[in-house]
């Protein structure tokens, strides 16, 4: 009966898992995609329109992947 109830908590963290490695590709890929180097401009030039850019792209991708995933 335990078996049972597993079933759902370890299907919910092979999702997450699945989730977080298909975000993580996706953001490399844009990451390579643009001119320059991500986060030496958001840290080191303190580029806030970037980063809010880069926000926006992460929320996209989450929303993607997990309409993907439902």
């Amino acid at each position: 009966m335990n078996e049972i109830h597993g079933a759902p908590m370890i299907a919910a963290l092979v999702y997450a898992a699945i989730g977080l490695i298909v975000f993580a590709v996706a953001f490399l890929i844009v990451d390579r995609l643009t001119p320059y180097h991500l986060w030496r401009e958001i840290i080191d030039e303190k580029n806030v329109a970037l980063a809010v850019v880069v926000g926006a792209v992460a929320i996209g991708i989450s929303i993607i992947v997990a309409s993907a995933i439902r």
